[in-house]
């Protein structure tokens, strides 16, 4: 599939549902494959882990206890998001106050995980992610943990996205412009990555998921390659 077709792919399934459920680790890849996939389908995008840092920084913002289930789950209701569902642009929103960036910081980056492993706070924003997906009619790349299992286990296309742990390292550091040392790079991906696995699997494939690795591609053969796993399963159908 050459560059010059990936540019000018036809819209698919025009009028019926497409979902595109991404899930995988840390620095797999997940957010910019996905927005491109997006892109280049004519599709809304959906960065669920955006949802969670937001409701991170909310809580840290309110100086409310992460280890406080009962509280996080109170703010996760509470919460008022803004979130782009464009590839084209990107905003994230609490209370009107534009945290896109702040939510990339390592200190919520290293916080992240004690609120995605509150259960009922994860309730509530699945209930958001499910909301969101049928406003978009159901026509949608979702990417994040539990997409391909939970949050759209009936997704015209599961995949899962893995790299091994080499790459993905090297990846977010890239990512972070070289911020992080070593030791912050293995707490925000290797580290959270053990914690999070906690409530969801993430690192296997379910039944019908594809899985994509993309240790020795480079981005647009990523894509590529995504976008070659798209029509392959909808062919199949």
């Amino acid at each position: 599939m050459t560059q010059e077709l990936l540019d000018t792919m036809p819209a698919l399934r025009i009028g019926r549902p497409l979902v595109v459920a991404i899930d995988g680790p840390s620095g797999s890849g997940k957010s910019s494959v996905s927005k491109e996939v997006a892109r280049r389908l004519r599709l809304a995008y959906l960065d669920t882990g955006a949802m969670y840092r937001a409701l991170t920084w909310y809580c840290v913002s309110k100086g409310i206890d992460l280890e406080d289930a009962a509280a996080v789950e109170q703010a996760a209701r509470d919460l008022v998001l803004e979130l782009s569902t464009s590839p084209l642009e990107e905003y994230v929103r609490v209370d009107g106050v534009d945290v896109t960036d702040a939510i990339r910081e390592p200190a919520i980056s290293s916080s992240v995980s004690a609120v995605a492993t509150t259960l009922g706070a994860r309730t509530e924003l699945i209930r958001r992610q499910r909301e969101l997906i049928e406003k978009h009619h159901r026509r949608m790349v979702v990417e994040g943990r539990d997409i391909t299992t939970v949050v759209a286990p009936g997704a015209e296309v599961r995949m899962l996205l893995t790299a091994s742990e080499e790459a993905r390292l090297r990846r977010r550091g890239i990512q972070l412009g070289g911020t992080q040392n070593a030791e912050e790079l293995a707490a925000q991906v290797t580290h959270r990555d053990a914690k999070d696995s906690s409530v969801v699997n993430f690192t296997t494939a379910a039944s019908g998921v594809v899985t994509l690795d993309s240790s020795d591609l480079d981005f647009d053969q990523t894509v590529a390659a995504a976008l070659v796993i798209v029509t392959k399963v909808l062919n199949r159908d």
